[in-house]
């Protein structure tokens, strides 16, 4: 069994490295080009909201990809409602994604991500009802690691509904604000791009 759990480990590892690669280039040049990905979302037709969703899944789970940028292109887009909720249920399936291989590989698959004496600092993690405060408040304030957080919750014994609600709920506001700036990029609103910079800091 553990020659089996180190084996699709190993598959899993060399998956998500040669997608990174490969991806890394085209994902970047979407994100920093909000009016580029615009276009080709709307000539995509109904695969354009479906392969941004899968971009944005898989950014969650690369971890090293930051999520503001997409969330910014979101509501370029595709408008404030539509792209905030569209960025949080991605999000929020990326990390349940990354979660449940948490669960499965254990702590070895985190370390790949997360160096060991970080996570030996971490004593929070035992606690279940402390790490929910916790968790949930990380997700809330703007700018923090999240993605990353995200390999370090599947080593608690939070329940996977809870999780699911803490990243959706939590990362809402944050989401929320930053497709307005995205929204209002688009239509050349530089005033609440301005309120909402401010906001964050």
């Amino acid at each position: 069994m553990k020659k089996y759990r180190f084996v699709l480990l190993a598959v899993l590892v060399l998956v998500f490295g040669g997608l990174t690669l490969l991806l890394w280039q085209p994902i970047m040049t979407f994100v920093s080009d909000p009016a580029l990905l615009r276009d080709w979302v709307r000539g995509a037709g109904a695969l354009g909201p479906l392969a941004f969703s899968v971009l944005n899944i898989l950014q969650v789970i690369f971890a090293v990809i930051p999520g503001a940028p997409f969330e910014v292109a979101a509501g370029y887009v595709f408008g404030v409602i539509p792209g905030t909720l569209l960025c949080d249920a991605t999000m929020t399936i990326g990390s349940v994604l990354v979660f449940l291989m948490v669960r499965r590989f254990g702590v070895k698959f985190v370390e790949l991500f997360v160096p060991h004496e970080k996570l030996e600092r971490l004593p929070v993690l035992s606690n279940t009802e402390q790490v929910q405060s916790v968790l949930f408040f990380i997700f809330l304030i703007p700018g923090t690691p999240k993605d990353m957080v995200t390999y370090l919750a599947g080593l608690t014994e939070l329940p996977l509904l809870n999780w699911a609600l803490i990243c959706f709920v939590g990362r809402l506001p944050a989401v929320l604000l930053t497709t307005l700036s995205g929204s209002a990029l688009g239509n050349a609103r530089y005033g609440i791009v301005a309120a909402v910079a401010v906001i964050f800091a």
